[in-house]
């Protein structure tokens, strides 16, 4: 039995046309992601990937638009416990960008905030449970809050909140350029 689809698919929206095209793949980012039982995580905790591809069991690859941004989170332990936690946000970049080469981010990324360690990765986590309770997805706060963040953990300051009106603020600016 020979029967003939005669639906037609709707085109991609034009922000996925990317992926389906070989030609402009230079422009998207790929981010590893990773899990091995009791060993080693890596997952985002937030960011819209385009789209997940699953490499097998234990590996998948996320890939994001130009101008995408998104947090990743590696956690590795051994036989005795947890011997690393990374917190690192990040902002996919056009191949026209100064970006940075990082671990499994390829081609690279602009990195806008970088955390080692228990207490300044969990610092980092209240601060994005904090923008969601706001009802503000992370990936739309402002990026020179995210280097703001980094900067007073660093330096053991008080950490900025980010408010409503600090978000209204970077969405108005925003759209002046």
């Amino acid at each position: 039995m020979n029967t003939q689809l005669t639906e037609t698919t709707p085109a991609p929206p034009p922000s996925l046309a990317v992926l389906a095209g070989q030609t402009d793949a230079a422009q998207l980012t790929r981010v590893s992601l990773a899990y091995v039982e009791q060993r080693i995580k890596l997952y985002l905790r937030f960011g819209e990937p385009a789209r997940i591809t699953r490499l097998d069991h234990w590996r998948r690859v996320a890939v994001f638009l130009p101008g995408a941004v998104f947090c990743r989170i590696r956690w590795q332990a051994n036989d005795y416990g947890t011997i690393r936690w990374q917190l690192m946000v990040m902002q996919a970049c056009t191949p026209l960008d100064t970006v940075q080469r990082l671990p499994g981010v390829l081609p690279g990324a602009r990195l806008l905030l970088h955390m080692e360690g228990d207490n300044t990765v969990r610092a980092v986590l209240e601060r994005i449970d904090a923008i969601e309770a706001l009802g503000i997805a992370p990936a739309a706060a402002s990026p020179a809050y995210w280097r703001t963040l980094g900067n007073r953990i660093v330096a053991r300051s008080p950490l900025p909140d980010y408010t409503a009106e600090r978000h209204a603020a970077w969405l108005a600016g925003r759209s002046w350029s």
